[in-house]
């Protein structure tokens, strides 16, 4: 089931859940989720709605993986933020289909808690790997997308 939520004019969420799992699955399993967060890099609400999330999550005896496709957490950032720098892995310097079966064997491994990818266009085949894949292996898998506006930070259309 897909349901699309407005949290911010610039952050929305797609989210996909578990309808059924299969029957050789732990009831933990049932806990995946997939979500894709679109959102705008000049904008906080990515900070102020997903850090509480991931400050949860790192509470957990799991991992967080960000599967990230050019930049490097940076850890003084991590640190400042409140995150368990000791628990974070992160890969970087993935390529579009190398990224979303990066991400589905992550999370089918069910040792990370959360994974965060920043992904291609994914069609609805991947989607569903991937929502499957978290459902498996019982954790979070956000799809990260910055948002592109011909807008300006003021709301205006550049000159």
């Amino acid at each position: 089931m897909r349901t699309h939520h407005r949290q911010h004019p610039h952050f929305s969420q797609h989210s996909m859940t578990a309808t059924s799992a299969p029957k050789c699955q732990k009831s933990t399993a049932n806990s995946g989720l997939l979500s894709e967060f679109v959102y705008s890099e000049n904008q906080p609400a990515l900070t102020q709605l997903l850090l509480p999330l991931l400050h949860h999550l790192g509470e957990q005896s799991r991992w967080l993986l960000w599967l990230t496709p050019t930049q490097k957490l940076s850890r003084r950032w991590l640190a400042q933020s409140g995150l368990p720098v000791d628990k974070i892995v992160q890969v970087s310097q993935l390529q579009g289909m190398a990224s979303v079966d990066a991400m589905e064997r992550a999370l089918l491994t069910g040792n990370y808690s959360v994974v965060l990818g920043w992904l291609p266009e994914l069609n609805d085949l991947d989607r569903k790997r991937l929502q499957v894949a978290a459902e498996v292996g019982g954790s979070y898998g956000f799809i990260m997308k910055p948002l592109i506006s011909p807008f300006c930070a003021d709301g205006q259309p550049p000159q």
